[in-house]
């Protein structure tokens, strides 16, 4: 089998490589970077990985014809960019070719999101819905399986979820928690007790933008950093007072499981960062419109990430943490049940992954075997709730666990007080 890895350059691009190389069913993988990043990013990355199996490709993936026929080569292609513009033009790309894909971003591509579209090219006259429905049609036709959002959120808090879901013969409430944050000694360090653990960019894009959720039965938009939450996470030997908000991770969701009275997606986050984060919004600094200053235009959010990046990164000894509790209420037998799915990761200091890289590249990459080995066979865009199921999910765990990614599932009756 053969993987072609776009944005390979990056933190999460090179840990799926990292990590497919190791797999017997493998016989190359192959990179492509991330343009606008530095010319030896790609060499660094084989250096590190280390692996005959690794393949370099220096090419723009702008250029149409020079990628797609590199895609021609492979069985498989995971993707791991960090912005739509790119990662539709990839997916556009892919299915023309009938390359088999999975992406991590947080969206949906048969729903594409309307706001703050970062470039996102359309054909002229047609809706984003319409492009959405497009893309699936045409991978349907062209028989390509395109699993979307195999990584974190989306990816796990999908999965997990919709096993839940599953498990009982009326579901009522899915809600999803998920982050990634410092370690706990090392959250003073850093404005917003935040480090970077992807592209700091889009963590305000998605600070800022509408989100749909499931309320009372009914889809509706709210703001996002909304519906705060505090709670104590105290399964897998942690005790530990952290907050949530409604933020957009899990896109398909409300599409796939439209019967559910309520479902959220909420960002993880140290108490007080959610309060901070307000202030920044209130003032304007998360605005992305451009605003004059000095004879010159610049968009606030651009200036503050300009600022703020120096200070979020990681200082040398630190490492990050990932965290989930997802919740999944309803009746099964008559009776109240109530599922939550727990997670406590943090990072690979030996091998210098982070714990946002390993809960979010790993499962692209055992998604991208699943699919090179034929166990995902569903064509078209595909949610992960929908390709990671029965036998295929308990695989997908088993798989996690060879990884040291562990899932806590608890199931309980509820009471009706």
């Amino acid at each position: 089998m053969k993987v072609l890895i776009f944005g390979g350059s990056g933190k999460m691009g090179s840990a799926v490589a990292w990590d497919l190389v190791k797999n017997d069913k493998i016989g190359e993988v192959g990179i492509i970077g991330i343009a606008g990043r530095k010319e030896d990013s790609l060499e660094k990355v084989k250096k590190w990985i280390g692996s005959e199996k690794l393949v370099l490709h220096n090419i723009d993936v702008n250029n149409r014809k020079e990628t797609m026929n590199l895609m021609e080569r492979y069985d498989v292609g995971a993707i791991a960019l960090p912005d739509r513009r790119s990662s539709y033009k990839v997916v556009e790309m892919a299915i023309e070719v009938g390359l088999n894909i999975v992406d991590i971003l947080e969206e949906y591509h048969r729903r594409p999101d309307k706001y703050e579209v970062e470039g996102l090219e359309i054909p002229s006259g047609m809706s984003l819905r319409e492009y959405g429905e497009l893309l699936h049609h045409k991978a349907v036709e062209k028989g390509v399986t395109f699993v979307d959002g195999a990584g974190f959120a989306p990816g796990l808090t999908n999965i997990t979820l919709g096993e839940g879901i599953r498990k009982l013969d009326q579901a009522d409430s899915a809600i999803a928690r998920c982050g990634g944050i410092p370690a706990k000694e090392f959250a003073e360090h850093h404005p917003l007790k935040y480090v970077i653990t992807w592209a700091f960019e889009h963590v305000l894009r998605e600070y800022m933008i509408k989100v749909e959720v499931i309320k009372d039965g009914k889809i509706m938009e709210i703001d996002a950093m909304s519906d705060f939450e505090e709670f104590r996470f105290k399964q897998l030997g942690k005790d530990e007072k952290l907050s949530c908000a409604v933020t957009p991770g899990m896109p398909s969701f409300v599409h796939t499981r439209p019967f559910l009275k309520e479902f959220a997606e909420k960002t993880i986050r140290w108490p007080g960062h959610w309060e901070g984060a307000k202030v920044l919004k209130e003032c304007g600094m998360l605005d992305s419109s451009p605003v004059e200053f000095k004879d010159t235009k610049i968009p606030p959010r651009e200036f503050l990430s300009f600022v703020m990046l120096p200070k979020l990164k990681p200082l040398p000894g630190e490492y990050d943490i990932c965290v989930m509790w997802n919740t999944v209420k309803g009746e099964k037998d008559g009776k109240k049940i109530r599922i939550d799915y727990y997670m406590w990761e943090e990072a690979d200091l030996e091998h210098g992954i982070s714990a946002m890289a390993r809960v979010t590249s790993f499962p692209e990459a055992i998604t991208a075997i699943m699919i090179g080995k034929g166990e995902i066979t569903e064509k078209g865009v595909i949610a992960p709730e929908d390709a990671i199921k029965g036998r295929i999910y308990q695989n997908f765990i088993e798989e996690l666990k060879k990884r040291r990614i562990n899932i806590l599932e608890i199931s309980k009756i509820e009471s009706d007080e």
